[in-house]
């Protein structure tokens, strides 16, 4: 039921995901940074436009970071609809803090990585 930033970027890289990421969280947060090639549908909005999405594509739903359940949510959500779905934890948060690349409406950047990340070595 869980994955994450680690597994989600290299399958990203590899151009092979097999999923489609999908980021709960709202318009101005959405705005301010997110990951390149994530689908917007933040969580509230999910009732209503998940006929959107593929049911025969899994969903790996993401939001800020750990602190918040939007992603659980979201999860949950889709799950109810039959859709196969994954939380990506540590959220948009540990993405950035990965150094890996966050997409605005300047462009694509990678931002410098959190030590404490680097260090896990798990």
């Amino acid at each position: 039921m869980e994955t994450d930033v680690s597994d989600v970027a290299a399958a990203l890289e590899s151009g092979r995901a097999g999923f489609v990421l999908l980021d709960s969280r709202g318009a101005g947060a959405w705005d301010q940074g997110r990951i390149p090639g994530a689908l917007h549908l933040p969580g509230r909005e999910i009732p209503a436009r998940a006929g959107e999405l593929d049911p025969a594509v899994p969903v790996v739903t993401y939001c800020w970071g750990p602190a918040c359940n939007g992603a659980t949510r979201a999860a949950l959500a889709l799950a109810l609809r039959g859709f196969r779905v994954r939380e990506m934890l540590g959220g948009f948060e540990y993405w950035s803090r990965e150094g890996l690349p966050v997409e605005t409406a300047a462009g694509v950047r990678s931002p410098a990585a959190d030590p404490l990340t680097v260090a896990c070595g798990c």
